[in-house]
C-alpha cells in the first residue's frame, strides 16, 4: 500500500509549526518505497526554503556510520571488536593505566568504556586533527572503570575515527566516502564546510528562532558527529543495514544487545554495535538521535517490517517533534503505538531524597543536585570547554519510583528521565542524558 505523501507534507508542516521548528525534512522507506517531504525555511535571517535536497547536520547519527567502517574492517579480518585500542593505536592513552590497556574497540562503538569523554577540543582543520585528538585524550579521566557500566562518551567516537584511520591509511572524511558514501550512491552527504557549501544547507537556531552565532562543531569530533546529509541518504544507510551485502555481510550484528542501559527511559533499553536498541508495540526499533548546535535529528529502522524514517530539523522543540512525527507516521504506516514518553506518576510516589543531594560532575558539566520545599531540583552548570555551546538547565524532579524522577526545564513539553544509583562500595551515579556522572560531594 501506498503512503500518501501530499497528507505527510501537510502534517509535517503542521507539526513543524505547532514545535516551533524553523524547517524540517523527513524521508521514509515504506513497502518498497522511499518518500520525501520538506517545510520551512533553512535560515531564518534570509528565508531560504527548505528543499528534500537540503542538507542538514545530523550530530550523533554520524556515530552509526562510523561504527558501520569499524565492522567492515572487523568483517575483512582487519581488526576484531575486542581488539584493545593501544594494539592498533600505541600512541593512546588516557589517564588511568590500567584503562589504556583495557580499553577495545567494543567499549568504544557501545559507551562503556567509562572514559569521561564529552572533550569537544578543536585539534584544527588540518588532516592530522584526529591524530592530535587522540594525544589530548592522554588527560581524560574514568567515570568508572572499563565495561563497568554505561556512559555516553563522545570521544570515544573520536578515538574510533582514528582507529579508522590508521587502518584504512586514509582521513576519515575519505574512508567514509569510499566505505559507505560511494557503495550507496550518496550523492549529498559531506562531512566539511565547504563541500556542504555546495548544496543548501541548513543553520541551527536557538529556543526563540534565532540562528545560533556557530554553525558546525571542530573536524576533530567528525567520527562522532559531524555529518551532513540529505533525508533521503539518511534512510538509504538505515536500509544498507536491512539488507546483507549491501555494504556489511551480517548488518545485524550491530543491533544485537551489547549491555543495559542504567537509565532505560532516555531513547532505548540497551546498546547494540553504534545503535540505540528499543521495542514499540512488540516491535523491535533501532536508532540513533542527534544533536549539534541548533540542529537535531532522528533515523529510526524497524528491521521486522522493513521500514526507515529519517527526520532533520533546525531548531524548536525537537523531542516534542520528534516523538509526535514518529507517532503518527507509525500508526498510520503499521498501527503501531509508539510508547508515550515517561511523565510523572497519577499517584504521588513518597521517597526520601536527602541521599540524592550533592554535587555530580563530569568533563564539561557540573550537576547540582538540592532540596526545595521537599522536592529534588536539579542544575546543569558547563564546565570547561562547553562553556558556550551547552546551556544551562533546571529540572525540578518528581519521583516516578525510589531511584527514579523526572523533570522538565522551562517550556520544553517532554519530560527528562533522572535515573540515581547509589552503590554499595565506591561512587554513587546520576544518570541524565545518557551519561553517568558521579557524585563527587
Amino acid at each position: 500500500m501506498k503512503a500518501d505523501i501530499e497528507h505527510w507534507a501537510r502534517r509535517l508542516a503542521a507539526l513543524a509549526a505547532d514545535s516551533e521548528v524553523p524547517g524540517a525534512s523527513v524521508a521514509f522507506w515504506y513497502d518498497g518505497a522511499v518518500y520525501e517531504c520538506a517545510t520551512g525555511v533553512l535560515n531564518t535571517a534570509t528565508g531560504a526554503p527548505v528543499r528534500t535536497d537540503s542538507l542538514f547536520q545530523i550530530g550523533s547519527v554520524t556515530k552509526v556510520w562510523t561504527a558501520t567502517q569499524l565492522m567492515l574492517l572487523a568483517e575483512q579480518g582487519r581488526v576484531t571488536l575486542d581488539t584493545p585500542v593501544v594494539e592498533i593505536l600505541p600512541e593512546f592513552r588516557v589517564l588511568d593505566r590500567e584503562a589504556t590497556a583495557a580499553v577495545t574497540l567494543r567499549h568504544l562503538l557501545t559507551h562503556t568504556s567509562g572514559i569521561d569523554g564529552d572533550l569537544f577540543l578543536d585539534t584544527g582543520r588540518g588532516d592530522d586533527c584526529l591524530r592530535r585528538y587522540v594525544e589530548a585524550c592522554a588527560d581524560l579521566e574514568q567515570t568508572f572503570p572499563v565495561g563497568d557500566s554505561h556512559s555516553y562518551c563522545n570521544s570515544g567516537f573520536a578515538i574510533a575515527g582514528r582507529v579508522v584511520e590508521r587502518l584504512t591509511g586514509m582521513v576519515w572524511d575519505q574512508a567514509l566516502r569510499e566505505q559507505i558514501c560511494d557503495p550507496l550512491g550518496l550523492t549529498h552527504t559531506r562531512t566539511l564546510p565547504e563541500e556542504v557549501l555546495r548544496f543548501g544547507a541548513a543553520v541551527g537556531h536557538d529556543e526563540q528562532g534565532a540562528v545560533v552565532p556557530q554553525w558546525g562543531l571542530p573536524r576533530s569530533v567528525g567520527p562522532a558527529g559531524l555529518i551532513c546529509a540529505r533525508a533521503t541518504d539518511v534512510v538509504a544507510f538505515g536500509r544498507a543495514h536491512l539488507t546483507p551485502g549491501a555494504l556489511l555481510a551480517d548488518p545485524a550484528a550491530l543491533r544485537r544487545a551489547q549491555v543495559d542501559l542504567p537509565n532505560p527511559h532516555a531513547g532505548g533499553r540497551q546498546w547494540g554495535i553504534g545503535w540505540s536498541l528499543d521495542e514499540w508495540d512488540g516491535h523491535q526499533v533501532v536508532s540513533h538521535t542527534g544533536d549539534t548546535i541548533g540542529q537535531h535529528a532522528a533515523l529510526w529502522v524497524l528491521p521486522e517490517l522493513g521500514t526507515v524514517v529519517a527526520a532533520l530539523i533546525n531548531g524548536g522543540r525537537s523531542v516534542e517533534f520528534q516523538h509526535r512525527l514518529a507517532t503518527e507516521l507509525l500508526r498510520e504506516l503499521h498501527a503501531i503505538d509508539v510508547p508515550a514518553p515517561i511523565a510523572p506518576p497519577e499517584q504521588p510516589v513518597h521517597v526520601d531524597v536527602a541521599p540524592f543531594t550533592g554535587v555530580y560532575e563530569r568533563a564539561g558539566s557540573r550537576i547540582h543536585v538540592t532540596v526545595d520545599e521537599g522536592r529534588l531540583r536539579l542544575r546543569t552548570e558547563p564546565t570547561g570547554i562547553l562553556v558556550g555551546l551547552a546551556r544551562s538547565r533546571t529540572l525540578d524532579l518528581v519521583a516516578v519510583d525510589a531511584t527514579t524522577f523526572v523533570g522538565r526545564d522551562e517550556g520544553d513539553s517532554i519530560w527528562d528521565a533522572v535515573v540515581f544509583e547509589q552503590r554499595p562500595e565506591g561512587p554513587s551515579y546520576l544518570h541524565y542524558s545518557g551519561r553517568a556522572t558521579p557524585k563527587t560531594s
